[in-house]
């Protein structure tokens, strides 16, 4: 290890730990684990306006027995090529539980996925996000088994509680018990549990769990991760007394592992998913660079969703003025679905109670449902929107035009902003709510999680289908947005509040000159813009705009060169 890193190391494990034995140990054990990789001095990349993320698990579309990443594959080769960069495979490890989110090996691949050799290949046409789920693990992992057993270094792995103690402090992201029983070999313990009994948060209170995580995520960089997502890594670290969120220790061990990676694997960029309010989530970004590469931007979902049902921009416009990155080195993550619901805690703030409960009844409207966070007082509040994006905007009773019209809305307005657009595999094909998912399984988020045939969705783009004229339309917004330098995340962005029914901002690159003025019509009512300095050409329409902006409902506008 190199002394300048070695120095760092040590700073970190000194604010991690507090313990000099222990200190120690971590050191001694990150030294023998680093020892076996490379330094790279490559240096990282420049985020570019080529960027953009399709998120997806390994087997959202199927075909038969073939492995989920081989169908992946094919579909990205015949029907996205280059107009999307990046691809985030959502977790693809064995699992118990949670769509994958419950694993039980991190260094393997599902088998009904593929193998390390297809990640591999995959990663030779796109840059890959892998998801590093290791805030807990499953209690099918040999790691906890071996807990169970009173195996070390294993019984040091998770988190023995006290079930007489107070947790009351503990933010609890869901409405179930936090602390799961376990019957071990030294009798009956009581394990931290944030999200589940299947999944068992890690103790990263212990030396050799830390070794082994950043021996993990520098191997998902060798094996390929342009991108490596660092999921609920608010809650890493647990202290009695707090919230047990965002706590220093945690905020230490990311700059630790971007200490490591800035040496061993520069290219690789590190996203934190913590789905909590704005102030807390961007302080991920660290000071100048030493933490999270990109950190999700989670109020837009909730807003963009507001500002079409309303027909204003307003409250959307008004939090865009006040966004404002700490340095060129970081950038946000942008997106509007997942597989997740849409989260409706970083609105807290944002949104007043009545305005919240809107988006609740909207989607309870439009067939989803809701789910419900424990408050820790003995009450609940809404926690995540679980709905197909497309059916959050417009109800079972809207026209296709209309539905596809807000649906386009939204995502023009993602590939917009500052930042690295994702794009959901499920938006992209313009997937509605899958009910059969949903409730043959009980699990409300498989609501958008819903497993499709290849040939289906072939015949689907090939032939008249809404899908294909969402997906064509997304296509062709997505190969403009990455040969124009306005787009890139380092370029700038200023707001303007012409008209609360159209979101107006402008898109400059300093180094380029590069310029484009994004128009959002949000409303349904056609909208016109009337001034001297609107002079261009429309990139969606190829209209030359001179003095005047028209509007359909809903109707988007890339006017480059705008003059302001």
């Amino acid at each position: 290890m190199k002394k300048e890193l070695a120095t760092k190391v040590k700073e970190r494990l000194r604010a991690i730990y507090a313990d000099s034995q222990k200190e120690e140990k971590a050191f001694r054990l990150l030294s023998e684990k680093l020892s076996v990789y490379e330094e790279d001095s490559s240096g990282g990349e420049v985020f570019s306006e080529r960027d953009s993320i399709l998120i997806t698990y390994g087997d959202t579309i199927v075909d038969g027995a073939e492995c989920g990443l081989r169908v992946l594959s094919k579909f990205l080769k015949e029907f996205v090529r280059d107009s999307i960069g990046n691809v985030h495979l959502l977790p693809m490890y064995p699992y118990t539980s949670d769509d994958g989110f419950s694993v039980t090996d991190y260094r393997q691949i599902n088998p009904e996925l593929g193998s390390w050799e297809d990640v591999e290949n995959l990663s030779a046409e796109y840059g890959l996000m892998f998801d590093a789920v290791i805030n807990h693990i499953s209690k099918s992992s040999d790691w906890f088994q071996g807990y169970l057993k009173g195996e070390s270094p294993y019984r040091d792995y998770f988190i023995t509680c006290d079930p007489k103690a107070d947790y009351s402090a503990v933010t609890r992201p869901r409405a179930l018990p936090l602390l799961t029983e376990f019957e071990t070999s030294e009798g009956v313990k009581h394990v931290w549990t944030t999200f589940s009994e299947d999944q068992i948060d890690l103790n990263y209170g212990c030396p050799e769990l830390l070794a082994q995580i950043a021996d993990l995520l520098l191997m998902y960089a060798q094996k390929g991760a342009r991108y490596i997502r660092l999921d609920a890594v608010g809650f890493m670290w647990k202290e009695l007394g707090t919230t047990c969120m965002h706590l220093p220790q945690t905020h230490e061990i990311i700059k630790l592992i971007k200490d490591i990676f800035r040496v061993y694997s520069p290219k690789t960029r590190i996203i934190t998913e913590t789905n909590v309010p704005h102030e807390d989530n961007i302080s991920y970004f660290g000071t100048d660079g030493d933490e999270a590469d990109l950190v999700y931007q989670f109020p837009l979902p909730p807003l963009v969703m507001y500002s079409l049902i309303t027909g204003s921009a307003k409250t959307l416009s008004d939090w865009m003025k006040t966004l404002q990155l700490p340095s060129d080195k970081v950038t946000y993550f942008n997106f509007l679905s997942s597989h997740d619901g849409i989260g409706v805690r970083p609105v807290e703030g944002l949104l007043s109670k009545e305005e919240l409960q809107l988006l609740v009844d909207t989607a309870l409207k439009n067939g989803g449902e809701v789910s419900y966070k424990d408050n820790g007082d003995g009450t609940k509040s809404p926690y995540e929107l679980n709905i197909n994006y497309q059916d959050a905007l417009a109800g079972p009773d809207a026209s296709d035009h209309e539905r596809i019209a807000k649906f386009l809305a939204a995502e023009t307005i993602l590939l917009s902003l500052q930042g690295v657009p994702g794009i959901y595999i499920h938006s992209l094909l313009g997937s509605r709510n899958d009910y059969y998912g949903k409730t043959t399984s009980g699990i409300p988020r498989r609501i958008n999680r819903e497993k499709l045939e290849f040939s289906y969705i072939r015949e689907q783009l090939l032939g008249d289908s809404n899908r294909r004229k969402i997906f064509e339309e997304m296509i062709r917004r997505l190969e403009i947005r990455r040969e124009e330098s306005a787009f890139s995340p380092l370029s700038s962005q200023q707001v303007f509040q012409w008209k609360p029914e159209v979101l107006t901002f402008v898109r400059e690159n300093g180094q380029t000159g590069s310029k484009v003025l994004v128009a959002v019509n949000v409303s349904g009512k056609t909208q016109q813009i009337v001034s001297s300095e609107l002079k261009g050409i429309d990139l969606l329409s190829e209209n030359k705009i001179d003095g005047v902006l028209n509007l359909n409902p809903w109707e988007c506008a890339w006017i480059k060169t705008a003059s302001l």
